[in-house]
């Protein structure tokens, strides 16, 4: 078994999902554009020939990464709410004296854009196990940023 990938179960339904359409839409399709450009003759100079071999060694890497994911999937529960901080846990911090909300995910499922960070990333890492009222410090590019956990859901 690989590294384990966090995933919450609607997550693990949509790798499903995309799976299935990648296996029974996308890869017989692309199989056919490259069956059509062969047909076409020479393939040294047949850029239709070139972009659906292109187009099918990303649809095979995503399978393959999609069944590592789902293979490997260890559900985080949700609703389980604990005082100290773990994946799945949502967080209310003061920042620099802004309040932000994160949620701690694994990594298949970081949006920053919507405060979902990953337990790998340096500020997912420095929460973890962390409770309410502590204070954290993280060295980011942009240099150290002082935490203070004000709210662990």
């Amino acid at each position: 078994m690989g590294r384990e990938v966090y995933l919450t179960s609607e997550k693990l339904e949509a790798f499903k999902g995309e799976l299935e359409m990648l296996k029974k839409e996308r890869r017989p399709a692309v199989v056919a554009r490259i069956k059509e450009a062969r047909a076409m003759g020479d393939l040294s100079e047949n850029s239709e020939y070139h972009s659906a071999r292109e187009e099918q060694a990303h649809v095979e890497g995503r399978i393959e990464e999609l069944e590592y994911m789902i293979k490997n999937a260890k559900l985080i529960k949700e609703g389980k709410v604990s005082s100290s901080i773990g994946i799945g846990s949502k967080i209310i911090c003061s920042v620099e004296g802004e309040k932000a909300d994160f949620a701690i995910v694994g990594s298949a499922e970081v949006d920053i854009a919507n405060g979902k960070i990953s337990n790998e990333s340096p500020i997912g890492k420095a929460l973890m196990g962390r409770k309410k009222g502590d204070k954290i410090s993280v060295t980011t590019p942009d240099g150290v940023i002082e935490y203070k956990i004000l709210e662990v859901k």
